[in-house]
């Protein structure tokens, strides 16, 4: 029997919530900014440090992700390659799933988090489906 990854768990926990969820995911990249020092450059070469790029965000029903390959598959044809995706979840009220404005105006939040470097709230992934930790410093 194979281990359920993170993803699958998040599913699994999204779907036994008792309103409506749609998940929410933003893909970035890392990059350093055009201003790094030599230090910073070296780090980033090391695959340390450097500042977080949205590049794209999308929405999704549960009922739309099968598991994180395909998430991966789809987000390969839609969007620039990425290192890391951040997944949040949004609950709907009264039974209903959230409104097309309720997903846009978190994906907005989302986004600004990201950039902002505010992202400890949300699931982290890299391609492979493995969890990252991002640590200050």
């Amino acid at each position: 029997m194979t281990a359920l990854s993170l993803f699958d768990t998040l599913l699994q926990a999204a779907a036994m919530q008792p309103e409506p969820q749609r998940l929410l995911f933003v893909f970035t990249e890392a990059e350093l900014p055009s201003d790094a020092t030599d230090a910073q450059r070296a780090g980033f070469r090391a695959r340390r440090g450097g500042a977080l790029a949205p590049l794209a965000c999308a929405d999704k029903r549960l009922d739309e992700l099968s598991d994180f390959a395909a998430l991966v598959a789809e987000s390969r044809r839609a969007c620039p390659p990425w290192s890391f995706v951040f997944i949040a979840a949004l609950a709907g009220r009264d039974g209903q799933a959230p409104s097309d404005a309720q997903v846009d105006t978190a994906l907005e939040t989302m986004v600004r988090n990201v950039r902002e470097g505010s992202f400890g709230g949300y699931m982290a992934l890299d391609p492979s489906g493995e969890p990252v930790r991002f640590f200050a410093g």
